[in-house]
């Protein structure tokens, strides 16, 4: 479903992303930032048009010049993405939602065999639930058409057209300040309200934080260069302090908080999941639990929804279905909770993986899996799981900050089905560098581990079926390198022995890819490619000095202890049969298809005991974390993490 949304029939416009420049020059941050119009006579080169578009929008509606940008700024980093939709149906660099006929009909949970629960004591879980039809498409869903209304111009200029949708954004942000009986005034600090409501929320702390947000931006500045190498720059206002006191009288809703686990600068609300009981012995929609005091929260999730808010609310609620902890809006980044965090949630198709981590999830309800995510959801994400990292002291790197598609299958049979959301589309160079942790070279040149780390814009690997089986996706910044079993770009693609099928480019075969921030130990050096150990196997990419896809890295890895051929892998870290209590019945301790041959070497991410939460009844009183003696290593074995028993590796420091 590419193009449009409101015109399936319509050729979606080619995005042209170029690898984003370096620092300005003196004579870019002199270009006009505080809502007057170009100067007489000013020339509108190819590389300043889109900051000449926000000048000529600010004068021409009578916006603050920095407001537009920072809201912009908020809404899409100033991209255009060609214009293709965002995961709501969002245009254009002021993200103008037209998303009458982009809610999808189905949801990702029900696609695929995986059993989010992925606990092989009990029954498999994979309820068969319709997806609520959408009553009506909220507001904050329709801003294009409003937009079109203001403005006079057509929504298809406004869907393509970067200066018409910034055009259109300046006149919902005037109409927003008319409507709450403001001037429309030259200082910032007089558009709180407008900029709050220009969100779309409904409620006081979602349209609040978002207006922060916005305000944060105009305080500290910024400037890069865009997608279609557009130079854009915002002057910082450090001392800006708006007038909060407009959105007493916005008339919005209060949030049903209900005691939410939540960083105080987001927007959150309760939607609890229901702990129920329905037939003889089944219950939903998760399990209750006493972390971290019985069992350490070692990982946080990133899932996308693939369905719309309201769907996704209506879904978390039904007992007989799966869940999840959270759930983050796009358009202004409320976030929802739904499952405590002492409890343990159905969500990653492991339970070894459920029983240890928090499931976070990120609405986005487009049939295409190349849509892209708003610079609000992004932010909010990362505040809650900088908030999660230190509540439980979860370290803030890929081994424990992991996508659905990073989770292991935990039995052989499991590995076909497990889900590959948030997909190779997700920026996480972007996603760390808010959390603080930004990817970054570590060791000396011929350092004996990588962390993978191309440049998103420019790294557009072709991927086929987004829309229809073998034909080439939309060109799109990606966060994941291809791998190869040789130096050359038209030698077989690396093989995944779990998936029995041959590797493709499909977007959803994870087989021969890696992704940012993965950290993976060096097998060998070819002139411009890299080769590293992968899935047993050496896999190579390409890896110039002027354009590099990996850079040097430390860390601790394990090998295979001396004098035996390979030792197995696990896709979950359960404990020796022999720690299992009465009453509690012992799980197999059985491998994946995978082993690591002596002499292999692989990232470790961390250190564990085994352990095994038996909960498989309703009533809590026999539930029961186990805990063996054998301890294991997470390792970054392919695109999925895995696991392996400390006393079959030994554990080294890599190597210069």
């Amino acid at each position: 479903m590419r193009g449009p949304a409101t015109d399936p029939t319509s050729t979606p416009g080619h995005r042209h992303l170029r690898r984003a420049a370096g620092p300005f020059t003196a004579a870019a941050l002199l270009l006009p930032l505080l809502g007057a119009a170009p100067a007489q006579g000013a020339t509108d080169t190819s590389a300043d048009r889109l900051q000449q578009a926000f000048a000529t929008a600010a004068a021409d509606h009578h916006v603050p010049q920095s407001v537009l940008l920072a809201v912009s700024y908020l809404q899409s980093r100033w991209d255009g993405h060609g214009g293709a939709p965002s995961v709501t149906g969002g245009y254009g660099p002021m993200h103008l939602t037209d998303a009458e006929t982009a809610v999808a009909t189905t949801e990702h949970f029900a696609e695929g065999a995986e059993d989010a629960r992925g606990d092989s004591a009990r029954a498999a879980l994979r309820p068969h639930v319709e997806v609520p039809a959408e009553s009506a498409v909220p507001a904050r869903l329709r801003t294009l058409r409003r937009a079109a209304e203001l403005t006079g111009i057509p929504a298809a200029d406004l869907r393509t057209d970067p200066a018409a949708n910034v055009s259109g954004g300046a006149a919902l942000l005037a109409a927003a300040q008319k409507e709450l009986g403001e001037p429309l005034s030259a200082d910032p600090a007089d558009w709180y309200g407008a900029v709050a409501r220009f969100s779309g929320a409904d409620d006081t702390a979602t349209a609040a934080a978002y207006a922060d947000d916005v305000y944060d931006v105009l305080r500290s500045g910024e400037e890069r260069t865009t997608d279609d190498g557009q130079q854009v720059a915002l002057a910082a206002r450090p001392r800006l302090v708006p007038d909060r006191a407009q959105l007493g009288r916005a008339g919005l809703r209060t949030l049903p908080t209900d005691g939410v686990e939540c960083p105080k600068s987001v927007s959150c609300e309760s939607v609890p999941a229901p702990y129920a009981q329905f037939g003889d012995d089944d219950y939903g929609n998760h399990d209750l639990g006493d972390r971290p005091a019985s069992q350490r929260i070692r990982y946080i999730v990133v899932h996308d929804t693939e369905g719309a808010w309201d769907g996704v609310m209506n879904l978390i609620q039904d007992p007989t279905y799966v869940s999840w902890n959270y759930t983050i809006r796009s358009t202004d980044g409320l976030i929802a909770q739904h499952v405590k965090a002492k409890d343990v949630a159905w969500h990653a198709g492991n339970w070894d993986v459920n029983a240890r981590s928090v499931g976070i999830e990120h609405e986005g309800f487009l049939a295409d899996p190349d849509a892209w995510y708003t610079e609000a959801m992004y932010r909010s994400s990362a505040r809650l799981v900088k908030y999660l990292s230190r509540r439980y002291d979860i370290p803030l790197d890929r081994q424990h900050i992991l996508g659905h598609d990073n989770v292991p299958g935990p039995t052989t049979s499991t590995i076909p089905g497990m889900h590959t959301d948030p997909g190779p589309f997700w920026d996480w160079r972007h996603y760390f560098q808010l959390l603080g942790h930004p990817f970054e070279r570590a060791g000396g040149k011929q350092s004996g581990l990588v962390t993978i780390l191309p440049d998103y814009a420019s790294n557009r690997p072709v991927y086929t079926g987004c829309t229809t089986k073998g034909e080439p996706c939309t060109a799109h910044g990606s966060s994941e390198v291809r791998l190869y079993s040789d130096h050359d770009v038209s030698a077989p693609l690396i093989k995944d022995i779990g998936r029995k099928t041959e590797p493709t480019d499909g977007v959803n075969d994870l087989s021969s890819r890696v992704s940012t921030g993965q950290q993976y130990a060096v097998a060998d050096r070819w002139g411009d490619w890299t080769a590293i150990w992968y899935l047993g196997q050496k896999a190579w990419f390409p890896n110039p000095r002027k354009d590099p896809a990996a850079v040097s890295a430390k860390g601790l890895v394990v090998t295979p202890k001396d004098g035996v051929a390979s030792i197995p892998v696990y896709g979950r870290a359960y404990p020796e049969k022999e720690a299992y209590p009465a009453g509690v019945p012992a799980q197999s301790v059985v491998p994946l298809p995978y082993t690591i041959p002596a002499g292999q070497r692989y990232v470790v991410g961390d250190e564990m005991p085994g352990e095994y939460y038996y909960a498989v009844t309703f009533t809590t009183d026999s539930h029961r974390v186990v805990v063996g003696k054998d301890l294991y290593y997470e390792i970054q074995y392919g695109h999925r993490v895995g696991f392996v028993r400390a006393a079959d590796v030994t554990l080294e420091g890599s190597a210069r």
